[in-house]
């Protein structure tokens, strides 16, 4: 895989930064963590600095054709403060601002497109539509630098298809993230412990088969947590449920059992009569949750199961929080896993997503941990042993 030195001088060249800008908005459409910004500083900064007339274009949700409510004016602006350099903005994606936006940059200069998703063939499963969209986004620059990493498990047009079209290498971020990953899969230092959590275990099913292979214990918390308690029988009340997956998990107890995997389950969780953080709460028994609560985080006793769980561990990879932490009543699950994962002696991977999230939101140092990812579903593809389109098409 070649990286941004291969590209040879590029004072002068247009050069598409495909970034994963898709930044959390809360409710006022306000940024909430620009991890992912930062995250993109290194490779868009060195590009600029060594003359390079930088375009970075990103997705930001999941909209259905045009919404203002996700353009990515903003994320533009941030990304200006962050780069500490004036940052253009195209109002288009391959449009008449577009053209005109990256026309009017000069050496070292940056301009963001707008959302990507604006286009119906930046997504599109139909080759052709695609490709057409592709050729539109090249055809505004001369070199590709694939940056996005949480797009990367995704085949759409300018992760997969630009590349193809243009002069193409990694970027910093991209390279960080294949190092990591490379020491949790090839060879990781023992014990292997991973921690999942997030709402539903359908999003990692794939996953936990190939975990059930390769770790030493598996500790699972969040609102998954409640099918797997399903499957053994307990009363879940209000809870999440995934009841089309309850054979499929009785299916890895039993087979983290052949193996030796030490499959860590809550014995605690704190229930509240309805999902609203000045609800009635109260700590049960996994064995004795009342029919009319809803679990929300994990308990007390499972936290300390969870941070004796972690002690002697060498690698950790968590990917999901433990509760819903965005609610003051329902963070502490998230808060005591984190830190123990600050106390491992070892590597440490947060996986991405609302896991990377919680810890900034919860008030932890970033360089309290071995790495924070930018890709949630990415990073998970990848541990599940999959060929991600984005990777595959930078790799030469």
């Amino acid at each position: 895989m070649k990286t941004i030195d291969d590209l040879g001088d590029l004072r002068g060249r247009r050069v598409l930064v495909r970034a994963d800008l898709n930044v959390p908005l809360d409710d006022d459409g306000e940024i909430t963590d620009d991890g992912r910004i930062r995250a993109s500083v290194p490779t868009i900064s060195t590009l600029a600095d060594r003359g390079a007339r930088v375009v970075v274009c990103s997705h930001l949700g999941r909209p259905k054709g045009v919404d203002p409510n996700v353009s990515l004016r903003q994320v533009a602006d941030r990304l200006g403060e962050r780069l500490n350099r004036p940052v253009a903005f195209a109002t288009d994606v391959v449009g008449d601002s577009a053209r005109s936006t990256v026309d009017g940059l000069g050496d070292g200069a940056v301009a963001v497109l707008e959302n990507l998703r604006f286009e119906p063939g930046e997504t599109s499963k139909d080759d052709a539509e695609r490709g057409a969209f592709a050729d539109r986004l090249a055809g505004l620059t001369e070199r590709y630098v694939g940056d996005g990493f949480g797009a990367v498990h995704r085949k759409h047009a300018s992760v997969y298809d630009v590349p193809a079209r243009l002069p193409h290498a990694a970027g910093y971020l991209i390279q960080a993230e294949l190092r990591v990953l490379r020491q949790l899969t090839e060879d990781p230092a023992r014990p292997y412990v991973v921690v999942l959590g997030g709402a539903k275990v359908s999003d990692k099913l794939g996953v936990i088969v190939n975990l059930l292979t390769t770790t030493d214990r598996i500790l699972i918390g969040g609102g998954m947590m409640f099918t797997f308690l399903a499957a053994q029988g307990h009363e879940i009340g209000k809870s999440l449920l995934e009841a089309d997956q309850l054979d499929t998990v009785r299916g890895y107890l039993t087979e983290a059992t052949e193996r030796g995997v030490d499959l860590v389950l809550p014995v605690d969780t704190v229930a509240a009569t309805e999902f609203d953080a000045g609800a009635p709460h109260d700590i049960y028994p996994v064995d004795k949750i009342p029919a009319d609560r809803i679990g929300l985080d994990i308990g007390p006793a499972t936290a300390e199961r969870f941070e004796q769980a972690l002690r002697d561990a060498r690698t950790v990879f968590w990917n999901g929080p433990m509760g819903v932490f965005e609610l003051p009543p329902y963070a502490a699950g998230t808060r005591r896993v984190a830190e123990a994962l600050t106390k491992v002696d070892g590597l440490t991977v947060i996986g991405g997503g609302d896991s990377a999230a919680a810890i900034r939101a919860l008030g932890f140092d970033e360089d309290q941990f071995g790495h924070i990812s930018t890709g949630g579903g990415a990073s998970l593809e990848y541990l599940e042993g999959k060929t991600l389109p984005g990777l595959a098409a930078l790799d030469d």
